[in-house]
C-alpha cells in the first residue's frame, strides 16, 4: 500500500511562508486505508521496513489529530513483530507521560519501552552495526550492513533516549539519570555512531531507499541528547562527561530544526521536541528568556495541517501565554480541552495552565475553580494540588472562602498525608508544600503570607507577568498590602522568613516595572537577613539569582557574574536546590554565548 509522505506533513524549508504548501489530511480516510492494510495481513507475514515506516507515519498522524485509540489501534497489533510499529506504539505511550506527569502514565511509558526494545533488539546484528562498518572500512568496502539493520539500531536508541526522557520527568534532579548509566550510555553511543556512519553515507554519496528517515533518526536523537544534558548542572555535567557524557545546546538545536526541516517521519517530533524547550522547559529549568519567533515559525505550519490538534492547540497557546497575551492563551487553551474527550489527561495539563493565568490575573475564584478539578481529576501530585488549592484560597476574604464549603487549615493539615515517594525519592515540590503547611500543624496554625505568589515565584511565573505592566502594577498592590499588615504584627519566630518573602515577591514586580534601584534595595535586605532567617533558606540563593539578572539588566555584568557564583556555590540543603541550579546553569550558559557573539 502506497503513502507518501509529501501529502501528510508540512514543509519546513520556509517556515515563514509554508502555510500554501499544505495538503490536507484525512484521518479518518488514513485510518481506514491501515485498517484495510493491516485486515489483509496474514498473521505470519513479516512486517517490511517500508510498511512500517509507512504505518508508523499515519499513525503518528493520527495521534496529532486527536485520533488516538486509532492510532495505537493500528500499532498495536504488529509491535511485537515491527521494529517501527514498536517504536511508534511506545512513543505515543511516552508523548502522553510527558505531557500529563501522571505516574500511571509513566509506568504505562517504561513498559511500552520494555516490550519495543525487545522487538528492536531482534532486527539488530549480533556485533553492532558500528563494529561491522569499521570492518568493512578496514577492507575498503562500501557495502555496508543491511538497510533494515542500521534502522533497528536507531530505533533501539530511540526507546532507550525516551527511557531517559521519562527518568527526566520522573526526578529533577537526575541522580536516577546517571544511575540509569549502561543503557542510557547505549542509546547515546549508538547515535553517536550512527552520525558517523551518517557522514561517510553522504560523503560516499551511497543511495538507500529510506536514508531520509534513518537520517531523521540521527538528528532527532544527537539533537535531543545534546540538548537535555546541556540542560544539567555544572556538578551533574562534570560527573557526566567523566563517564563519556557532553552536552552542546547550540548544536542540540541545530540538529533538531534541520530534522524539523527534513522529509521524514520524525519532522514532527523534532519540531515537538523544539517546542516542548522554547515554550516550556525554558521557563521551568531555565532563565524565562525564550525564542518565540523560532517556536511560532516551527509551529505555524503544523498547527495549519491540524488545526484542532491538541498538542498543536497546546503549544499555540503557550506561545501565547509566554507573549503576554494572557487573554487569548486562556481562550486557546479552553478550546484545548474542547475538541477531544478521548484524552482527558490531557484536560489537566490546561487546568494547570488556565490556573497560574487566573492566578496572574488575581482572579482568585476561578483559580481555585481549576485546582479543585486538579485535585479531584488528576493523579499527578495530590499534595501539590491541595496546597495550591488551600494557597489561592488563602488569598481570598474569609466569607468567599466560606462560600466554597473549604476549610482552609484542614487542606494544608491534608498536604503531609499525601505526599508521594518515586523510587524511593519526594518529588521537590511536594517537599516544598510539606514544609510550608506545617505551620497549621501546630495547635494556633500561623497563616502563611502570600502563598499562591510565592509557588507563582517557584513556578517561574514572574517572566511571563513581567509581559503585561498592569499584572505587574497590580500585584506589586497585593504584595505592598501584605508588607503593611506584617510591619503591624507583633514580633513572631515566622515574621523574618515572611517579610524576606515579601521583600522577595517585591523585588521582582519592581523589576518587571523596571525600577531597578527599588527592587535592589529589596534583594538585598533579603541577603543581609540572612542569618536570622529560620526556615525559608532558599529565599537568600534565589534572591541572589534574581539580583544577578537585575545586574545584567543595567549592564553590570562583572556584578552578575559574582551574584550568579555565589548563588551557585555559597548555599546548599535548601528547598528547591537543584530547580534553581538548572536555572543558573541556563543563565550561565546564555551569558557566556552573548559575551562571546
Amino acid at each position: 500500500m502506497e503513502w507518501s509522505w509529501k501529502q501528510t506533513r508540512p514543509h519546513h524549508t520556509d517556515m515563514a511562508t509554508s502555510s500554501h504548501h499544505l495538503s490536507s489530511f484525512d484521518a479518518k480516510q488514513a485510518s481506514g486505508q491501515r485498517r484495510s492494510s493491516i485486515v489483509s495481513r496474514s498473521p505470519s507475514a513479516k512486517v517490511d521496513l517500508k510498511s512500517g515506516l509507512e504505518e508508523c507515519e499515519v499513525a503518528l498522524n493520527l495521534f496529532l489529530s486527536n485520533k488516538f485509540k486509532d492510532a495505537l489501534e493500528l500499532l498495536q497489533p504488529w509491535a511485537k513483530e515491527s521494529m517501527y510499529h514498536a517504536l511508534g506504539y511506545s512513543t505515543i505511550v511516552v508523548l502522553q507521560a510527558l505531557m500529563t506527569f501522571e505516574q500511571q502514565d509513566i509506568q504505562n511509558g517504561i513498559s511500552a519501552l520494555r516490550d519495543a526494545l525487545h522487538t528492536c533488539q531482534k532486527y539488530r546484528k549480533k556485533c553492532t552495526i558500528v563494529e561491522s562498518f569499521s570492518g568493512f572500512l578496514s577492507r575498503g568496502s562500501l557495502e555496508l550492513t543491511n538497510e533494515e539493520e542500521m534502522h533497528a539500531e536507531i530505533c533501539y536508541a530511540e526507546c532507550l533516549l525516551q527511557k531517559a526522557a521519562l527518568t527526566f520527568v520522573q526526578d529533577e534532579n537526575m541522580i536516577n539519570f546517571i544511575k540509569g548509566g549502561l543503557k542510557i550510555r547505549t542509546s547515546y553511543h549508538i547515535y553517536k555512531d550512527c552520525l558517523s556512519i551518517l557522514h561517510i553515507l553522504q560523503k560516499n554519496k551511497v543511495e538507500q531507499q529510506f536514508f531520509s528517515e534513518f537520517e531523521g533518526g540521527v538528528k532527532l536523537g544527537i539533537g535531543t541528547f545534546n540538548l537535555m544534558l546541556s540542560l544539567l548542572p555544572a556538578r551533574i555535567i562534570r560527573l557526566l562527561e567523566f563517564i563519556g557524557f557532553s552536552g552542546n545546546r547550540e548544536l542540540g538545536l541545530l540538529q533538531l530544526q534541520e530534522g524539523a526541516s527534513g522529509t521524514s517521519m520524525r519532522s514532527s517530533l523534532c519540531c515537538l521536541t523544539i517546542l516542548s524547550f522554547h515554550t516550556y522547559i525554558s521557563l521551568i529549568l531555565g532563565t524565562g528568556e525564550v525564542n518565540l519567533g523560532e517556536a511560532e515559525n516551527l509551529l505555524a505550519p503544523f498547527l495549519q495541517q491540524f488545526p484542532n490538534g491538541s498538542l498543536m492547540l497546546f503549544y499555540h497557546a503557550r506561545i501565547e501565554l509566554l507573549k503576554g497575551n494572557v487573554e487569548k492563551a486562556q481562550e486557546v487553551f479552553q478550546k484545548c480541552i474542547s475538541v477531544q474527550e478521548e484524552w482527558k489527561q490531557f484536560h489537566h495539563l490546561c487546568y494547570w495552565e488556565l490556573m497560574w493565568i487566573n492566578i496572574f490575573q488575581q482572579n482568585w475564584m476561578k483559580a481555585y475553580y481549576y485546582s479543585d478539578l486538579l485535585c479531584k481529576d488528576s493523579k499527578w501530585s495530590k499534595a501539590t494540588y491541595v496546597f495550591l488549592k488551600a494557597s489561592i484560597l488563602s488569598m481570598l476574604p474569609e466569607e468567599e472562602v466560606a462560600a466554597t464549603n473549604e476549610n482552609v487549615v484542614t487542606l494544608f493539615r491534608q498536604v503531609d498525608g499525601l505526599k508521594q515517594r518515586i523510587a524511593g525519592k519526594s518529588i521537590p515540590t511536594e517537599k516544598f508544600a510539606v514544609r510550608k503547611s506545617r505551620r497549621y500543624s501546630l495547635s494556633t496554625p500561623v497563616k502563611l503570607v502570600l502563598p499562591a505568589l510565592e509557588m507563582m515565584y517557584i513556578w517561574n511565573g514572574f517572566p511571563i507577568v513581567s509581559k503585561r505592566r498592569d499584572l505587574s502594577e497590580n500585584l506589586l498592590v497585593t504584595v505592598e498590602k501584605a508588607e503593611a499588615t506584617l510591619q503591624s504584627q507583633t514580633l513572631s519566630e515566622y515574621l523574618v522568613d515572611d517579610e524576606c518573602l515579601v521583600k522577595l515577591l517585591k523585588g521582582c514586580c519592581l523589576k518587571s516595572l523596571e525600577r531597578p534601584l527599588q527592587a535592589e534595595l529589596c534583594f538585598n535586605y533579603v541577603i543581609q537577613s540572612e542569618k536570622l532567617l529560620k526556615f525559608d533558606h532558599y529565599l537568600v540563593p534565589f534572591t541572589m539569582f534574581e539580583l544577578a539578572f537585575l545586574y545584567k539588566s543595567q549592564g553590570e555584568m562583572d556584578k552578575a557574574m559574582k551574584a550568579l557564583e555565589s548563588a551557585r556555590s555559597n548555599y546548599k540543603d535548601y528547598s528547591m536546590e537543584s530547580r534553581l541550579h538548572f536555572r543558573i546553569q541556563a543563565a550561565l550558559q546564555l551569558w557566556r554565548k552573548t559575551s562571546s557573539d
